[in-house]
């Protein structure tokens, strides 16, 4: 099945959504996190979504606003594409290569669960930024709580997926990375979710004999293609990542992991590290990002002008008096 968040008429409603496009609400259900937590899992939800079949049916797609297809419990997103890392080292921080401990574990970051956009929805330019960015992504979303997994285990966690823009402001990135924290301000302003969740069992037809999900991705910039990979050269499954994820604590009903971005230009800096000049341009107020998954859909953004950055003085450089 497919999930829909969406206001219409003043309202935010769930609804699934129909192969021609007709959303059938579920029945007080304005909230998919909300939902996630009282269902348990993949066999609620989908119970939950039959229920709406025998439902009158609700506006077609096209005559709603799209939400994200719900409100994240957090957002852990990992590097999980050798070609992406080589090329955004190249591009962000000037070295080749990847690190050997990369291949250690399925390293991952959070990020701003606040900061949630959905299809169509205007995305601001950072506030200081003149080097923005896309990354293609998909997100694995939890329907289960669980803790210190098994990736067989894991499995049964992860309720459905969803694509994922992770914007990036590469100039305040490769900036405040040298601090060695990671990624703060420059990953700080937007991610988008959607169009739809996508149940785990209609990717099921996907699945190699890794278990990894052999989806197409392509990502464009203007109608122009600028990248095209496929998710299973992903170097972990989702499964793996989810129990990395759980392992000394809790994943929770509501929480996505983003794969990472994809290779093969799922993303400018990658392209940019790799050919050394910015070819295309960072995107700029006017640009419209589409993002395609094979068997979960189109998510649409157009960058616009953001806010201008509130001033701060440097850090103070003390002298260390001591009491």
């Amino acid at each position: 099945m497919r999930f829909a968040a969406y206001a219409h008429q003043h309202r935010r409603r769930v609804g699934v959504v129909e192969d021609d496009g007709t959303l059938l609400p579920l029945p007080g259900v304005s909230s998919l996190t909300v939902l996630l937590a009282e269902t348990g899992g993949l066999p609620g939800l989908l119970d939950a979504g039959a229920a709406a079949l025998d439902g009158p049916a609700g506006p077609h797609v096209s005559d709603v606003r799209l939400l994200p297809p719900l409100q994240p419990s957090s957002v852990r997103d990992f590097v999980t594409f050798e070609e992406h890392v080589e090329g955004v080292r190249r591009s962000v921080d000037g070295v080749s290569g990847v690190p050997e401990q990369w291949y250690a574990a399925p390293t991952f970051y959070f990020t701003n669960p606040h900061a949630i956009y959905g299809h169509q929805d205007d995305i601001p330019m950072p506030p200081g930024s003149a080097v923005l960015d896309f990354e293609l992504e998909v997100g694995a979303v939890i329907g289960r709580e669980g803790r210190d997994l098994t990736p067989a285990q894991a499995r049964d966690h992860i309720v459905g997926y969803t694509v994922f823009n992770d914007w990036s402001a590469r100039d305040l990135q490769s900036a405040e990375m040298k601090v060695g924290l990671g990624p703060c301000k420059g990953k700080d302003t937007a991610t988008t979710l959607g169009p739809y969740l996508v149940t785990a069992d209609e990717l099921e037809p996907y699945r190699d004999t890794e278990g990894l999900l052999r989806l197409a991705l392509t990502a464009e910039v203007n109608g122009q293609v600028v990248g095209k990979d496929r998710l299973s050269n992903m170097s972990w499954t989702f499964e793996e990542m989810t129990a990395y994820a759980s392992r000394g604590t809790r994943v929770v009903p509501g929480d996505v992991l983003g794969s990472g971005t994809c290779g093969n230009g799922g993303c400018l800096a990658e392209l940019w590290g790799l050919r050394g000049e910015r070819t295309p341009p960072a995107l700029r107020p006017g640009d419209t990002v589409s993002l395609t998954v094979e068997g979960i859909g189109t998510l649409i953004n157009t960058v616009v002008p953001g806010a201008d950055p509130v001033p701060l003085p440097a850090g103070r450089r003390r002298d260390r008096e001591r009491p």
